[in-house]
């Protein structure tokens, strides 16, 4: 009102418009009295008169200002007049919809306000989400800092001011006279370009940074180079012009040479004309003054100081300006909202199918270029994978990926592929109109690292040795500046600012890394300053260092402790070894990293990884070579062969030699380490006698040695062997034994190397098929569910396949339990595939035939049988081998076969008794009768003979289980014999011994049966 009233006054009295404030000042106080009271001076009226003004506006426009008091609660003030929110005096800086919100607020006098009135308040007309209010209620809370909790939320319905408000009169206004030049008169409102393509996976980011620009008066976009900030911030003002009444200007500052032109150039963008004076932050600030205007300030990075001042002046004194900003790092002023803009999202490793590729915004992004530079490119599943490949690789920056869209559309997407390695040879065909520095990927990163001073630009180079992160701890050894962390924290603050370093969400400590095209930029610069080696042979001894401390409370310790930290260095770990070896001169130290770092791949499940490290550092292994170095990599060597490729003359031999070394120097561990081995060779090769006889070794030597963990193994490893030569009660105990460990090695924080599986999952798992096995149904199935939690839990592959395997798909099919064998089976299947333990794989397939002979379908049950007894002959996986050779000469029979099922049960009866798997020998030889029965169903005497050897050797084992599927058989056939109360005799005392389990498959096969017969002792 009183800006309007001062022009009349200086009209009327001739005079200029300042002399006028004073008289429209008594005017505006005037007026606001004569509202509140409702009496007007006569006096009043004539001047009013007098200048040609209404009586009746002018009432209007002090009434408005009376509408308009100062709400005060302690050190918070709502200003509606000058539209401010104070705390301790001073101006908080809130968006024009933020403080919408506060002045509803205010006006409720600390009633509850809903959120749909505050919405249709706010943004009256418009559809709002729950997203857009809460940006706005975050701001308010931000702003009101110390006192924040004034603004309170109730939980499902709305919002109040708490506290003591009163409403207090504004008092004499401050006007800001006119002043010439005003902004806009002689350029367009807004010189926002339209863009030429459309922005590609930005909808999210869109939507929030338009609540944000409304909640907050300073919103900086950071990222790095290529992340699409000014695509992204022009995207933003342009939906934001109705809501700016078209003040939308756009400065661009990537042409400034100088710092302290920032405010010319925005003046001149402005149509500002100073003349001779000198244009300051202030004076364009002024100008601008109550200007409804989003002003966009791209590119500050390389002006950093001198726009951060410029905003800071502009905010503080045009209270409806609000400033979008894009920055390699943020402007650092009071009130600003930093917005990381994100990378475009990316198919991870895992997504191969053509749907879940085409899903990510960069995949998307990569096709539209690639289709509109006039390719007719239209990828088949094999492309999209290469297409991934490449989106991730280049980390989702959209720059990036148009350059090698441009790329793609000339020379394939499988050369661009294929020249990832040197991906700034590939990257350098960017879009002509586009900014110089914008127009090759190197010249994007050139403009970032000539911004930095020379500390920043070494530590940057440095830290590109890291392929998968790092820690301070790490940055430190690298650097070799491992006493001065906090200068090292203070840089990689400031890389970080820069967005030239991002932090790694992946840990929940404090790690980072390089996204990896500016790694790849980083190495380039790190080659040309002549420290590339010096610089990786740290990188090396650093991971050295780091196994050998994780170690050092225990030669036999595991990683299991640090497994986590490790799994994230893996990357690191690879590029550590790849150097090592393709360099002569350190190749002494790739064999000693390769040495330590065997239990961390064999800890998680990484076998071919091993067998390769190892069999690389053992080719170079010189007469000098540490002695312990060798015994390390031949027992990974040796351990890993036989779980990805079966019992190899290279398994053997590699442990042979440890054998012979750690006899030979007396190495106690690594005694039992090769024990081990050579027990897990014999076992897998069904060469039972020799695994009894390798426990037996094994314990004696525990037993001198003494740590828990190795009386727990030797308690398995008897355990083990006893149950597959069918004596359960034995194996009951050994088992037991070995639980009884648990506690105290828990206590002591120490397990046992994982080379073969978790000590509490093999022991869980070979507890349930031995307790199976003799007949306590119930308690088995504990012990599975159990093995299957404890592998999850911890997340190991070769002991989840293990639970998976035996105790789950085995006993689960025996059980009846189909449908969750069924799901066992194929994530086994899968796992084992995926990790390519081919002897495990084998069994998952064989599995999976039983489950469809189970199921009737003889066809598949024939195809996975053949193809997974095919694979365990080629592995030398005999384990297993003698019962799932019965099996499939039961689906032969069954398939119209006999004759070849009589021949194929024969031979899987031979090889049970020549490797003494007795523990299948009662199923094979049930097996054999029943196929006898299809092929000649009245040779009784034959048959019979088969069933009652079967049970008969099922009763000495004390196999109840066992025993109880050949009674069933038995019994069935004395009543197709016509001998039904021979058949009760022999059911019934079997069945009777049963305490548990009544609901699993034999056992309701068996009441059945017996419900159907005379009662035992009838006539």
């Amino acid at each position: 009102m009183t800006g309007k009233l001062a022009n009349k006054v200086a009209l009327a009295t001739g005079g200029s418009a300042g002399i006028g404030l004073g008289i429209a000042k008594r005017f505006a106080e005037e007026g606001a009295r004569v509202f509140i009271t409702g009496r007007r001076p006569a006096e009043l009226d004539k001047a009013i008169t007098s200048i040609g003004g209404s009586a009746a506006a002018i009432e209007g426009d002090a009434a408005n200002l009376a509408l308009r008091p100062v709400f005060v609660s302690g050190e918070c003030e709502i200003d509606l007049a000058r539209r401010e929110l104070r705390v301790l005096g001073s101006a908080a800086q809130v968006g024009a919809r933020a403080f919408e919100i506060v002045k509803v607020l205010a006006q409720s006098a600390g009633e509850l306000v809903t959120k749909d009135e505050l919405m249709d308040r706010v943004w009256p007309g418009a559809i709002v989400n729950d997203n857009a209010l809460q940006v706005h209620i975050s701001a308010v809370r931000k702003a009101l800092g110390p006192h924040r909790a004034v603004l309170k939320t109730e939980s499902g319905r709305g919002y109040r001011l708490l506290g003591t408000w009163t409403a207090r009169d504004h008092g004499p206004a401050t006007v800001v006279a006119p002043q010439q030049p005003r902004v806009f008169e002689e350029t367009p409102a807004t010189n926002i370009p339209a863009l030429a393509t459309g922005l590609i996976g930005r909808s999210t980011a869109v939507e929030r940074l338009r609540d944000l620009v409304s909640a907050y008066r300073v919103v900086t976009l950071t990222g790095p180079g290529g992340i699409g900030k000014t695509a992204l911030a022009l995207e933003v003002a342009s939906g934001l012009l109705g809501e700016f009444e078209g003040a939308v200007r756009l400065v661009e500052l990537a042409s400034l040479s100088d710092p302290d032109l920032v405010p010319t150039a925005v003046a001149s963008m402005l149509g500002q004309k100073f003349g001779g004076e000198e244009i300051s932050a202030q004076a364009v600030a002024r100008v601008v003054g109550e200007t409804n205007l989003l002003l966009i300030l791209d590119n500050c990075e390389h002006v950093i100081d001198a726009a951060a001042h410029f905003v800071e002046a502009l905010v503080r004194i045009c209270p409806r300006t609000a400033i979008l900003a894009t920055s390699r790092e943020a402007l650092r002023i009071d009130g600003e909202y930093v917005y990381r803009v994100p990378p475009l999202e990316v198919p991870t490793g895992d997504e191969k199918e053509p749907d879940q590729i085409l899903g990510h915004s960069a995949v998307e992004l990569f096709i539209v270029r690639t289709k509109a530079l006039g390719s007719d490119f239209s990828p088949d599943s094999e492309t999209l994978l290469s297409v991934a490949a490449i989106c991730r690789h280049l980390d989702g920056i959209p720059l990036a990926i148009e350059f090698a869209a441009a790329h793609a559309a000339t020379f394939g997407v499988q050369q661009v592929a294929a020249g990832l390695h040197d991906r700034f040879a590939v990257l350098i065909a960017g879009r002509r109109t586009a900014l110089p520095r914008h127009r090759t990927l190197r010249a994007t990163l050139d403009w970032s690292y000539e911004l930095l001073p020379e500390a920043e630009r070494l530590l940057l180079r440095r830290l590109a040795i890291f392929a998968g992160g790092f820690t301070l701890e790490a940055a430190a050894a690298v650097i070799e500046d491992s006493e001065n962390l906090l200068s090292i924290a203070d840089g990689l603050s400031n890389l970080i600012a820069k967005s030239l370093v991002m932090l790694d969400h992946s840990s929940s400590v404090g790690r980072w890394r390089l996204l990896e095209t500016i790694r790849a930029y980083a190495l380039e610069k790190l080659a040309e300053s002549g420290e590339a080696q010096s610089i990786a042979r740290r990188h090396v001894e650093f991971y050295c260092d780091l196994f050998e401390t994780a170690a050092s409370s225990s030669r036999l310790q595991s990683l299991s402790e640090n497994l986590d930290r490790f799994d994230l260095e893996i990357d690191n770990i690879r590029a550590a070894l790849n150097w090592a070896f393709s360099n002569v001169d350190v190749l002494r130290l790739g064999i000693k990293l390769a040495s330590k770092a065997v239990n961390f791949w064999l800890s998680t499940s990484l076998l071919t990884e091993c067998c390769e490290w190892c069999a690389r550092a053992l080719a170079h292994l010189g007469a000098d070579a540490d002695t312990r170095d060798e015994l390390s990599l031949q027992c990974g060597l040796g351990i890993s062969l036989i779980r990805t490729r079966g019992m190899t003359p290279e398994a053997k031999a590699a442990l042979i030699r440890v054998a012979a070394l750690s006899d030979e120097f007396v190495f106690i561990d690594y005694q039992l380490l090769a024990i081990f081995g050579l027990w897990l060779f014999s076992l897998h090769g069904a060469k039972l006698q020799e695994c009894l006889a390798l426990a037996g070794r094994y314990e004696e030597i525990a037993k001198a040695f003494g740590p828990p963990f190795a009386s727990a193994t030797a308690g398995q490893l008897l355990g083990q062997s006893q149950y597959f030569l069918g004596d359960y009660a034995s194996a009951a105990a050994s088992l037991q034994r070995a639980r009884a460990w648990y506690p105290m090695i828990k206590t002591a924080r120490v397990v046992a190397p994982r080379d073969d599986a978790d000590l509490q999952v093999v022991n869980s798992c070979y507890e349930a098929v031995t307790l199976w096995s003799l007949g306590f149904v119930d308690r088995a199935i504990r012990a599975r569910e159990d093995a299957l939690k404890e592998a999850r839990d911890i997340n190991h592959p070769i002991s989840l396949c293990l639970a998976l395997a035996f105790p789950s798909s085995f006993l689960l099919v025996k059980m009846g339990d189909l449908e969750t064998a069924e799901q066992c089976i194929n994530e086994l299947i899968n796992l084992s595939g995926e990790h390519s333990l081919i002897p495990r794989h084998a069994f998952g397939l064989c599995a999976k035939g039983s489950l469809m002979a189970a199921r009737g379908d003889v066809m598949s049950a024939d195809r996975f049988l053949r193809d997974g007894l095919q694979r365990m002959r080629e592995t030398g996986y005999r384990l297993y081998y003698s019962f799932f050779h019965a099996e499939w000469a039961m689906v032969l029979a069954s398939s119209g076969l006999p004759d070849e099922g009589a021949a194929e049960i024969d031979a899987a009866q031979r090889y049970a008794e020549e490797s003494q798997s007795l523990w299948c020998l009662p199923e094979v030889l049930r097996i054999k009768g029943e196929i006898f029965l299809k092929r000649d169903p009245a040779d009784f005497r034959v048959i019979e003979g088969h069933f009652q050897r079967s049970q008969t050797l099922a009763h000495s084992q004390e196999g109840l289980s066992w025993e109880l599927r050949a009674a069933l058989s038995l019994a069935r056939l004395r009543v197709a014999q016509g001998r039904p109360a021979e058949a009760t005799q022999l059911l019934a005392p079997v069945y009777g011994r049963f305490t548990e389990g009544f609901y699993t498959a034999d056992l309701l096969a068996a009441k059945q049966l017996l419900d159907g017969l005379p009662a035992a002792g009838s006539a």
